[in-house]
């Protein structure tokens, strides 16, 4: 009988264990989503570290809010919520909460999945906000009057990306492509509604220059 019990509480400490490193083990970043991220931002906004509304998408905007908040609080600034930071905020992070930056994002449809390509070819290496940035454009061409109604018409259309003219389209998208091409799909829109973007060092293209520059991300200025 005492063996039985003594198993059975080491079963239970073990259990507990693994659960509390489970818990301990969840930390937020750039690219994350889910109930976790929500509760986060919903506490942000609360302190007043981050305006807007709790979308349940760990973007920049967010990543920086929690920058302000580990700064002022005498936490070691990462922008990434963990044990720590989530202490300091007040919420508990669920293990079955979030989805990581590095899980695996499924294609939802043949526009993702081109979309998806044509980031990952004109946009690996910028920061995430800078992919989804680029993402959005051509989102904002298919709204616009002045460019084609679908994603492949914005994509195709002639001299529109050197992505197409070199082939580098056709290559397979990675998964932080593929995420970024999803929240710009979902309505993160990064440019603020712009239609253009180059990268000065490279492009020698004048006209492009002339356009008005609203933001810039990364190596990438976006205009309209």
């Amino acid at each position: 009988m005492r063996r039985l019990l003594a198993g059975a509480l080491c079963l239970v400490i073990c259990l507990g264990l693994f659960g509390a490193n489970a818990l301990a083990a969840v930390v937020l970043s750039v690219g994350s989503r889910g109930e976790n991220v929500t509760k986060v931002q919903k506490r942000l906004i609360q302190y007043d570290y981050l305006d807007g509304t709790a979308d349940g998408i760990y973007g920049e905007e967010t990543a920086a809010a929690v920058r302000l908040f580990q700064r002022r609080n005498g936490l070691s600034v990462d922008g990434k919520v963990g044990p720590a930071t989530a202490a300091a905020l007040g919420v508990t992070l669920s293990a079955s909460g979030s989805t990581s930056a590095s899980s695996s994002t499924a294609i939802v449809s043949s526009d993702h999945r081109l979309l998806s390509k044509l980031v990952y070819a004109e946009a690996r290496g910028e920061p995430y906000k800078g992919m989804v940035a680029v993402a959005a454009v051509v989102l904002n061409r298919v709204r616009s009057s002045s460019f084609p109604n679908t994603i492949s018409g914005v994509i195709y259309q002639k001299g529109a990306f050197s992505c197409v003219s070199n082939g580098s389209i056709n290559n397979t998208p990675n998964n932080q492509s593929i995420r970024a091409a999803l929240d710009a799909l979902n309505g993160w829109d990064p440019t603020g509604g712009c239609l253009y973007y180059y990268n000065p060092k490279l492009t020698d293209d004048e006209w492009i220059r002339t356009r008005t520059v609203q933001t810039v991300i990364g190596n990438h200025y976006f205009a309209r």
